[in-house]
C-alpha cells in the first residue's frame, strides 16, 4: 500500500471534519466574503441555509469515507471523487464572489489530493 496516499486520505479526511465539525462557527482567512461563520459563507455566496447542512453533510460523510477506505479500498476512489466534486464546488464559490485568490487554495489543495487518491486505485504513482 502506498504510505503517501495513505496520509493524504488522512490530511484530506481529518481537515474535512476539522473544518465542519470544529472549526464551523470560527472565523477563518479562509472563509469565503466575509463571514465568520460556514453559515455566513453559505449566505454570502448566495447560497440558501439548508445547503450549508446538505452540503456539510456530504463532506462529513465521504470524509470518514474516506479514511474508512484505508482498510476498505473499494470505497476510495468513490469517496475521494465524491469530495473532489464537492471542493470544485468550493473553488466556484470563491470565484463567484471574487475573493482573493488565496481563499481557495485549501479547497484547491484538497481538490489536487483528493483527485491523485482516486487516481492512484489506477495508475502507478511514484511517490
Amino acid at each position: 500500500m502506498n504510505y503517501v496516499i495513505i496520509a493524504m486520505q488522512i490530511i484530506v479526511g481529518l481537515s474535512i471534519l476539522n473544518v465542519w465539525l470544529i472549526q464551523n462557527k470560527k472565523a477563518t482567512k479562509w472563509r469565503g466574503g466575509t463571514a465568520s461563520t460556514i453559515i455566513e459563507e453559505f449566505e454570502a455566496y448566495g447560497l440558501p441555509k439548508w445547503s450549508c447542512y446538505f452540503i456539510g453533510s456530504l463532506k462529513v460523510i465521504l470524509a470518514i469515507l474516506l479514511i474508512a477506505s484505508i482498510w476498505y479500498p473499494a470505497i476510495k476512489e468513490f469517496a475521494a471523487l465524491g469530495l473532489a466534486l464537492l471542493l470544485l464546488g468550493s473553488i466556484a464559490m470563491h470565484f463567484k464572489i471574487k475573493d482573493p485568490l488565496y481563499k481557495s487554495f485549501p479547497a484547491f489543495l484538497f481538490f489536487v489530493m483528493c483527485t491523485l487518491i482516486a487516481a492512484s486505485s489506477h495508475i502507478k504513482l511514484y511517490f
